[in-house]
């Protein structure tokens, strides 16, 4: 018997668990992005699996995005709809999950790699018990007879990639970065089933209350961004930032930056794209002063239209870009957003320039 024949045989017996569910993370009746890119990703693997796609939306009056989640690839949508429930809190979600699994049998759950989607998928794995392979940027499946989910994240500070294999226990779990995957067209003539299961908890058994929620002042989110304007090293220092920020504001965008400009401490790492900041899929992204390194590229080469700018014309970023300008950033940047502003009709002059050490 072959190494591989003699591993297979040795596996469980899984046959009971069939079909990939994803978890619809949402917050005030708006679903995270990364779910619908979840559920295209999911998509795939139960094609390739041939089993159902489900989706679990967990909240209160929230029934439109069970509807929306049939729309956006799934075959059935359970609804967990309670008021204890409005207000994402462990151990009432991860009870419901819990029931849900116990019951549905899926052999994959997947999550989004949020502050909600990791707490929730780690209460869920330890209860199971199973494995979870936590902050994936690749997924696939092996087809008859493993089954096995191929999870693969960066790994040796980010130097390599390596797959994750849970063989011994079911489901498969895993949570995504968002923006790596590729939501489905939203496709309004879908039908589906959508299956209404209890709150497994009542308000007086949560030791927990959400008293309120308090958005941080100046914060950046690069995930639901649908324009970036990105500076790297070529900016040579803090104050160029406030440049790019006057032009992500004339377009209604936010600023990031790339690995080096963060570890030279002229921006916060909350506004870092790449393979250890944040992955995006903007719909327009501006890679300013920015050489092009992988660690960098792979956080952005999804965006649907990349502009770079850069002094020079072999600069690996130019590669990537569907268009760009090779000269003094400068100046460049500040006529670009001159444009904009004229374009709105405020026709403001720009008053950030070029630093005086530049």
């Amino acid at each position: 018997m072959r190494d591989r024949d003699r591993e297979t045989a040795d596996m469980p017996d899984w046959s009971a668990y069939r079909g990939v569910l994803i978890f619809v993370e949402q917050r005030a009746g708006r679903a995270k992005s990364v779910s619908w890119q979840l559920l295209g990703e999911g998509r795939k693997l139960a094609d390739k699996l041939e089993v159902p796609l489900k989706a679990v939306v967990i909240g209160h009056d929230v029934e439109p995005l069970a509807q929306e989640a049939i729309y956006r690839g799934a075959d059935t949508a359970y609804l967990c709809d309670a008021t204890e429930l409005k207000d994402y809190r462990t151990r009432p979600y991860s009870r419901a999950m819990l029931r849900l699994i116990e019951d549905a049998k899926p052999e994959i759950v997947l999550f989004g790699a949020t502050a909600t989607g990791r707490d929730l998928a780690g209460a869920i794995a330890t209860h199971l018990p199973t494995g979870l392979t936590a902050d994936t940027t690749e997924l696939d499946v092996e087809p008859h007879p493993s089954r096995l989910l191929l999870a693969s994240r960066p790994a040796f500070s980010e130097k390599m990639m390596a797959t994750i294999l849970c063989k011994q226990y079911r489901p498969q779990m895993a949570t995504a970065r968002p923006g790596v995957f590729q939501a489905l067209q939203r496709d309004a003539s879908r039908r589906g089933e959508i299956v209404r299961i209890d709150c497994p908890m009542k308000e007086e058994d949560i030791a927990t209350q959400v008293l309120d929620f308090l958005e941080e002042a100046g914060g950046v989110n690069l995930e639901e961004a649908d324009i970036i304007v990105a500076g790297g090293r070529g900016l040579g220092g803090p104050e160029a930032f406030k440049m790019l920020k006057a032009l992500a504001d004339a377009l209604g965008g936010v600023v990031g930056a790339s690995r080096a400009a963060v570890d030279a401490g002229w921006i916060k790492h909350e506004h870092q794209v790449g393979q250890t900041g944040q992955t995006v899929r903007p719909k327009l992204y501006f890679a300013i002063g920015i050489s092009g390194a992988v660690q960098h590229t792979v956080g952005m080469s999804n965006a649907e239209t990349i502009i770079a700018i850069n002094k020079d014309e072999n600069a690996p970023i130019f590669r990537i870009a569907h268009y760009g300008i090779v000269g003094d950033l400068f100046r460049i940047v500040p006529a670009i957003t001159e444009r904009v502003l004229a374009r709105r009709g405020l026709g403001e002059s720009m008053e950030a320039k070029a630093p005086e050490s530049a």
